[in-house]
């Protein structure tokens, strides 16, 4: 559809009192972002981010920070006087802007994050086809209590009399159970003219978006309904578990998407997955998963049950064995990580390399066929292809006051317990023994011992017994 006549004013000002939290409303989180964002990113799919208002108070600054980097504009309610003061304040950004109003206004609410843009558009349009003045999106909930209710003309028939709020709905109109979603497309001229008359004589002693709807009917004009398909997709969050309902309906949307897309998850109630997440066909997700941020996962790799993956790249044919933790890392097809190894940010590992049990990596480079499986942490290094990491080895990358970064060539082999400080070459080929503290570069080929000499007393412990023993020792 042509969308040229459209912007959109998204209501963000609110505090969020019933959720008893000091974090604005709509920066608290479902699927890993704030609910705002959700907002933002539906309404980007629909128009430019130029063409987007988000009407913030409570917190301004905090939400503004939390936000601006979509690209999006803001109007500042610095009063939260309620829905029509805050289009009031959409009104005056117009006017202060020297901007010329759009001819229509889609109205969404900062704390509806399931909102999705084939519903956005699916408003838009009824409301060009109708040739409305107020377009109101619907839905029907098993329980419509706490939601303004539709006032329709008939059941039939698009055309709305009045929405009322809940606080002041008589016993006839507690039976309806349509309610108003509080997502609206507008005329805008018709919208901005109706402001100034709207008043606070309700429970709330605010200025009702709602309102609008009986004024514009009481002049003739069309005011119409529309309802969404899914009901989850226009309820807001206004207490903690609320929110948790939202976030539940979100990831369950999310895995379902996944295992369309041929991807297994056992369990799929247990694990914690972002809608920003891809995964690629036959892999398998076990129970008690989670991918967070923007992970991806190629094809035909196994994730297995506890890992935590956040906003990291897994290539295709990858295991990740049993409580792996992986935050901004990077790993190549054939790899096998786990169990319980922790992949920090930078960290780049090879094809077919394993990095195992109980295993620490930050900014590295594991090249391809290395092996780090035992009880290691790896900061700061350059480590090549075929390398051999005993257990126990550990990169002392931290003198107190910098960073220091530690190379080993390829085909390298480290022996268990060794330290490697930092800054340090091995190079290609070489071996360093085990339980050696290496300060100095090795190189190529060259064998490194880095520990006091042994020294053997024969027949040492029989004399020690012997002498206990006897009753003489000290």
């Amino acid at each position: 559809m042509d969308t040229t006549s459209f912007a959109i004013a998204i209501m963000a000002a609110g505090k969020g009192t019933r959720l008893r939290s000091k974090r604005p409303k709509v920066l608290h989180e479902i699927g890993g972002r704030p609910l705002l964002l959700h907002v933002i990113a539906a309404a980007k799919a629909f128009l430019p981010a130029e063409r987007i208002v988000c009407v913030i108070g409570h917190e301004a600054e905090r939400v503004k920070a939390a936000v601006e980097s979509t690209g999006v504009q803001f109007a500042l309610q610095t009063e939260q006087r309620g829905t029509g003061h805050a289009m009031q304040q959409v009104r005056s950004f117009y006017e202060a802007g020297g901007q010329a109003a759009p001819e229509n206004l889609l109205v969404l609410s900062g704390d509806v994050p399931l909102i999705r843009p084939e519903t956005i558009e699916a408003i838009c349009a009824a409301h060009l086809h109708e040739r409305a003045a107020m377009t109101v999106l619907t839905a029907v909930p098993d329980d419509p209590t706490g939601y303004g209710r539709i006032l329709r003309r008939s059941p039939e028939l698009p055309e709305v009399m009045a929405i009322v709020e809940q606080k002041s709905l008589d016993a006839e109109q507690m039976e309806v159970r349509e309610i108003n979603s509080g997502i609206y497309c507008f005329r805008t001229e018709a919208l901005f003219r109706k402001l100034d008359g709207l008043g606070t004589d309700n429970a709330h002693g605010e200025f009702y978006l709602t309102d609008v709807a009986a004024m514009l009917v009481a002049d003739g004009e069309r005011v119409v309904a529309v309802q969404a398909e899914n009901v989850d997709e226009v309820l807001g969050a206004n207490t903690i578990a609320e929110m948790m309902h939202l976030d539940a309906a979100m990831r369950m949307s999310t895995v379902r998407k996944l295992m369309a897309r041929g991807v297994t998850i056992f369990r799929p109630e247990t694990c914690v997955i972002d809608p920003t997440v891809e995964v690629g066909p036959d892999t398998v997700l076990e129970p008690f998963v989670q991918l967070l941020g923007s992970t991806t996962i190629g094809s035909n790799c196994r994730i297995r049950s506890y890992s935590v993956i956040e906003s990291s790249s897994i290539a295709d044919e990858v295991t990740v064995r049993n409580g792996c933790v992986l935050d901004g890392a990077v790993v190549a097809a054939g790899a096998v990580l786990g169990p319980y190894a922790h992949l920090r940010p930078d960290s780049v590992i090879g094809e077919r390399s394993r990095v195992g049990n109980f295993c620490e990596t930050k900014n590295v480079r594991v090249g391809p066929d290395s092996k780090v499986n035992h009880l290691t942490y790896l900061g700061d290094a350059m480590v090549g292809a075929g390398v051999n990491i005993g257990a126990g080895t550990i990169t002392c990358n931290y003198d107190g006051v910098r960073k220091h970064q530690t190379s080993i060539g390829d085909g390298c082999f480290i022996g268990s317990n060794s330290i490697l400080v930092a800054p340090l070459s091995i190079g290609e080929g070489a071996y360093v023994a085990a339980a050696s503290c290496i300060t100095e570069d090795v190189p190529d080929g060259a064998l490194a011992v880095g520990r006091s000499r042994q020294v053997t007393k024969a027949g040492w412990a029989a004399a020690k017994r012997a002498k206990e023993n006897t009753g003489t020792g000290s």
